[in-house]
């Protein structure tokens, strides 16, 4: 195996996990044997910390997990933050004010628990998420994150929020798997990047000892402090040019087959 990788940082959604959203077998067992070859494995994702912790307890990880797109560090063995990045607290007033006055599926993330305002009732609600009528009356600090779904109050929170946040909150506009709007709302601060470094420097290592893998543009951060960095065959062209080689995409265990091939060098 080479000496140079000490460590895999992935994203999970497009990248470690199928179209189905679930761990492959073959993706598992390949970070399992980088763990067994002594490789430290870092889950980086847009997910809450709860909502990524299942595919962390499949591995067995104890180590740092880098959740919330990047406003998060959190040491899994001890569940203590090595970073915690919020909105602005000005900003969430605004944003959840707007969102009660509009038909919206919202999910803010602050501590332990999760907010969720959608309209009725809402199927599947993960653990630890918790559905209220305003969230302006049910928030008491901060949020990490927000996502707002819905074409009419993402196009609301771009015209009115956007022109005075724009250098301070990121607002990140994506499509859904299901064809919805959605808007990632974060501090200007936060990038998988700078978490990533703070997760090394956590395990007592540099980010040019990792390769790093993702499918979006919130992970080319991590790509420039990374060693090496993989892009998933169906991310697109922007993403793929900032990365160092193309894996075959996620629903070829992409991640699985360049891990194999890391640890044959």
């Amino acid at each position: 195996m080479t000496t140079d990788v000490r460590a895999i940082a992935t994203d999970l959604d497009g990248t470690l996990l199928g179209a189905d959203g679930e761990l492959s077998e073959r993706n598992r067992d390949a970070l399992l044997a980088a763990r067994d070859a002594g490789l430290e494995v870092i889950l980086a994702t847009a997910r809450w910390y709860r909502l990524a912790l299942p595919v962390a307890d499949s591995l067995g990880l104890q180590g740092p997990l880098i959740a919330c797109q990047g406003a998060e560090v959190r040491l899994i063995g001890e569940g203590t933050d090595l970073l915690d990045l919020r909105l602005p607290a000005a900003f969430a007033d605004e944003l959840f004010s707007l969102c009660d006055a509009m038909r919206c599926l919202a999910w803010i993330p602050f501590g332990e628990e999760v907010l969720m305002k959608g309209e009725g009732a809402v199927p599947n609600i993960p653990d630890g998420v918790r559905q209220v009528p305003s969230l302006a009356r049910a928030a008491r600090e901060a949020p990490r994150i927000a996502l707002v779904q819905g074409s009419a109050i993402c196009r609301a929170i771009q015209a009115e929020l956007e022109p005075r946040w724009a250098g301070r909150v990121q607002f990140a506009a994506s499509i859904s798997s299901r064809g919805k709007t959605v808007l990632t709302l974060a501090s200007a601060e936060v990038n998988k990047g700078a978490a990533l470094a703070r997760a090394c420097d956590a395990l007592g290592l540099e980010p040019g000892q990792v390769a790093a893998f993702g499918d979006a543009e919130n992970d080319i951060e991590m790509f420039r402090v990374a060693g090496r960095s993989y892009a998933m065959g169906q991310a697109d062209e922007r993403v793929k040019r900032a990365a160092d080689a193309v894996a075959p995409p996620n629903t070829e265990d992409g991640v699985a087959v360049a891990v194999e091939a890391l640890l044959g060098e």
